[in-house]
């Protein structure tokens, strides 16, 4: 025990960079696909350069945000193996899975623009971007409460927050589409 609040600092710190590093690959991609819809010459320096910034951000922060977090995370599982044992860490561990899945999302989106393939609307990734965003919130609900009562009004709130983002998103659309 005498290095655990070490090791739970350094896998906060990495779970704080896996998130930006998630946060900002989807933002990128937005303006990756909006690049590719541009007139030439700016479209091929636009997507030049924002294939060397999302290269760089998936591969030396977010790929090693994802694997330290994950690394720490489980040497505390091997400190506090009656974690295992409660209901709170067990949802936990599913919006974790959740995340991971969100994450090999993004490699797959990633892999497709580093080739020119455009799958995906600007509209659609702005949308896609709120997934970490409420992973985020629910796993640091049920950190906090853990309690598995609790987190049933916490996965509630998850809801209705993003019924929040889905209109303030509806909004933000309306009034970029205005001021164009």
């Amino acid at each position: 025990m005498e290095y655990y609040n070490y090791i739970k600092s350094l896998h906060l710190i990495f779970v704080i960079t896996w998130f930006a590093g998630l946060f900002y690959i989807v933002r990128l991609f937005v303006y990756q696909i909006e690049a590719a819809s541009k007139e030439s010459p700016e479209k091929e320096i636009l997507q030049k350069q924002y294939k060397i910034m999302t290269y760089r951000l998936w591969y030396i922060i977010t790929w090693p945000s994802a694997v330290l977090a994950t690394l720490f995370a489980v040497v505390l599982l091997i400190m506090m193996p009656e974690w295992l044992n409660q209901d709170w860490m067990h949802v936990k561990l599913f919006f974790v899975l959740m995340l991971f899945l969100y994450h090999f999302k993004c490699q797959q989106i990633f892999t497709s623009l580093q080739n020119d393939d455009v799958k995906y609307t600007s509209n659609y990734m702005r949308i896609f971007n709120e997934g970490a965003t409420l992973i985020l919130f629910a796993v640091v609900f049920l950190v906090i409460l853990k309690n598995a009562f609790n987190w049933i009004f916490g996965v509630i709130g998850i809801f209705a927050f993003s019924i929040i983002l889905m209109l303030g998103f509806k909004l933000y659309k309306r009034i970029r589409e205005k001021n164009q």
